[in-house]
Order: C-alpha cells, then sequence, then structure tokens
C-alpha cells in the first residue's frame, strides 16, 4: 500500500509564537498516529515556478491515515490556533506505489 504525506508550505506567519505553540500541540498528534516528520522547516531552494517557501513533508502509513490524521480533533485543536496568523498551502498526497 502506498504511504500517505502532508506537503504543506507556509505562504506567510505573522506570529511565531502562535507557531510555535501549534507545532508543540500539532507534533504528538502526527507522531500518536505513526507520522514521521520527513522535513520541517530547514533550507529551502525554490526553482522554476517555485517559491522559498517554510516547507513540511511528514510521512504516514499510508493516505487514509493521513487523511484521518488532519481530520482528527486533535489535530483540528491545534490547527485553529493559526487562525488568522498564518497561511499555508496544505495537500495531503497519496506516494507513488
Amino acid at each position: 500500500m502506498a504511504k500517505g504525506y502532508w506537503v504543506v508550505t507556509y505562504r506567510w506567519v505573522t506570529d511565531t509564537d502562535a507557531l510555535a505553540r501549534y507545532g508543540a500541540q500539532a507534533a504528538p498528534v502526527v507522531l500518536e498516529a505513526g507520522g514521521r516528520f520527513v522535513t520541517r522547516g530547514g533550507k529551502v531552494t525554490a526553482r522554476e515556478h517555485g517559491l522559498a517557501e517554510r516547507t513540511v513533508v511528514v510521512e504516514f502509513a499510508d493516505y487514509d491515515v493521513a487523511v484521518a490524521t488532519y481530520e482528527s480533533q486533535a489535530y483540528q485543536d491545534a490547527v485553529r490556533i493559526l487562525d488568522g496568523v498564518a497561511e499555508r498551502d496544505f495537500r495531503i498526497v497519496e506516494g507513488a506505489a
């Protein structure tokens, strides 16, 4: 079965303290679901039409687990911390089999 991934880029963040609170609350939810952070910030080199934005990639056992984790009440409680202080491009994708 193909793995599932969260691929998230941050277009802007106006409150880094809120981002840190979100991370502290969201990371345990991700880890409890078996998620593995492939990248979490760090260097970004944009190519072609890309933008050098903060990027997070999380790997899950499969696509359904990735979706269920995003939709969980615990994760939704965490993501509300970012309301009005960050804009993200958040995609859930199925890995190549």
